[in-house]
């Protein structure tokens, strides 16, 4: 960072700089009249605590993104307005977008306008010209300064399409049982931005705020029955209505690579198609199937790994490949639970796997 301290003088020259700083920021202010000018010291400067060497400044006007003459100015520093001189030069200074007029006596260099501005550079600011450029009226110096906010956006988790197979409608028929609606996972992150635009972005939380909910398709399986069975079971309606419905096999196809990723890992593993669908379902809950989804808690990725590095285990890329996040959250749920079916039961009772 740069700082400045002010150079030690009389007391009677101090109210004399004070008085023809005061004089032409009246004339700059003249000169803004009807286009909205206002007069403003202390744009960006610095404490007074984190200053070294001051040259004299005589005002900065901030111009709000207003054009002023460069005729005008110099025709109003000729002609002695506001207690000036012809020794008195200017140099504009844009700060993220923001103008303002330096004006001071014998400027050299970008890094003397500054002196004479208050405008001390943090860290992360580009300047250009770079500091040792000589300056003259014409000259302009950009200043892109950082800044941080919080921002979130939701994305969209696509549902699955699960098709059950049951016995309580006949074979070759289908019906829907439930339909599809997609979920949401939240981000929020920390956005860095020089000069109005993005420079960097950090994720520090991912979340599934509502889970997809799978559309279901019943598959049938069951007896077609003639007209004259129908007919002559008719007497017993009211027994066979409490026959309950058998549902003998799931299947889910896969939506987007990390899935496919699973499924094809799950039947390796000489588990069904039942357990891909009850994969499908906890890691829906879970993560969305986002690589980086992070939650608060740290639990991270696929399979929301607690802590995310538990899956260096199964390799060093492990915060960015879904493979390798698969293949962990696989081996955590054979460990634990002997399948995936075993995995989304413990989850719908508790809430957690």
């Amino acid at each position: 960072m740069v700082s400045h301290r002010r150079e030690r003088v009389s007391v009677f020259k101090v109210l004399t700089k004070r008085q023809r700083t005061r004089l032409i920021a009246g004339a700059a202010a003249l000169i803004l009249a009807g286009t909205a000018g206002i007069v403003s010291r202390g744009f960006y400067s610095a404490p007074e605590a984190q200053a070294k060497t001051q040259v004299t400044s005589y005002s900065a006007t901030q111009m709000q993104g207003l054009e002023v003459s460069r005729d005008s100015v110099r025709k109003a520093i000729n002609e002695g307005q506001g207690g000036s001189s012809t020794d008195t030069s200017y140099v504009k200074v844009v700060i993220n977008g923001k103008s303002k007029l330096i004006l001071g006596d014998n400027f050299t260099t970008v890094k003397s306008v500054l002196d004479a501005g208050d405008i001390t550079l943090e860290p992360d600011d580009t300047v250009a010209p770079g500091l040792n450029t000589k300056v003259t009226e014409s000259t302009v110096i950009q200043i892109s300064r950082s800044n941080s906010e919080i921002q979130s956006s939701q994305t969209q988790i696509p549902f699955n399409t699960i098709e059950e197979k049951t016995d309580s409608i006949p074979a070759g028929t289908t019906k829907v049982k439930t339909e599809g609606k997609a979920g949401i996972m939240e981000t929020t992150s920390l956005i860095t931005k020089v000069g109005g635009k993005n420079s960097s972005s950090n994720i520090f939380a991912s979340y599934v705020k509502n889970a997809p909910v799978n559309k279901v398709i019943l598959i049938g399986t069951g007896k077609v029955e003639s007209s004259s069975s129908s007919s002559s079971s008719s007497s017993s309606s009211s027994s066979s209505s409490t026959s309950t419905t058998s549902v003998s096999s799931t299947s889910t196809t896969p939506v987007g690579t990390a899935q496919s990723i699973a499924h094809t890992q799950v039947l390796a593993r000489g588990w069904s198609e039942s357990d891909f669908t009850c994969l499908v379902q906890l890691w829906n809950r879970e993560s969305g199937w986002s690589t980086t989804a992070e939650n608060p808690s740290g639990a991270y990725g696929i399979p929301q790994a607690l802590s995310g590095s538990k899956m260096a285990s199964a390799g060093s890329d492990w915060a960015t490949n879904a493979s390798t996040q698969i293949t962990w959250g696989l081996g955590y749920i054979a460990g634990r639970y002997t399948n995936p079916c075993g995995a989304w039961s413990h989850s719908e009772s508790s809430g957690w796997y």
